[in-house]
């Protein structure tokens, strides 16, 4: 994640249950704070969220064919040179289009970055909804 190409990422988030609470993170925070973390090669079979409900696990998300096309769009358009991002756990934080990406290409590995320790959340227990989502640059 080269600080010198100043791209611009649409805003988004990671959120996971944990325990009684939803605990949610900025994404562009998230990568800011894994710039100096070595890359390290993990196997796709290793990233347990392949085979889970990762996008369409909210009652309102429901996988009709023109959200799968909008994810495909972002899976075709993402850059695999830029590792995805792993919690202390090895949980994915970030990344799942390009590991849907490794996976169509056949590719047994991905690059990763992960934290030593998981940082804290931006968010606890605040609707999806009522975040905000401008753009910003990386």
């Amino acid at each position: 994640m080269d600080q010198a190409d100043n791209r611009t990422v649409r805003k988004q988030y990671h959120s996971r249950q944990v325990g009684s609470d939803r605990h949610v993170w900025d994404v562009h925070r998230l990568m800011r704070a894994a710039r100096d973390i070595d890359v390290e090669m993990v196997p796709v079979n290793d990233i347990a969220e392949v085979d889970e409900n990762w996008w369409y696990g909210d009652d309102e998300a429901i996988p009709t064919p023109r959200s799968i096309a909008s994810h495909v769009a972002l899976i075709n358009e993402v850059d695999p040179r830029h590792p995805i991002i792993l919690c202390a756990e090895g949980r994915l934080m970030d990344g799942m289009h390009r590991v849907v990406k490794a996976i169509a290409e056949g590719r047994t590995h991905i690059s990763a970055v992960r934290f030593g320790r998981t940082p804290d959340p931006d968010f606890v227990n605040v609707p999806l909804d009522d975040l905000p989502y401008p753009c910003e640059a990386v």
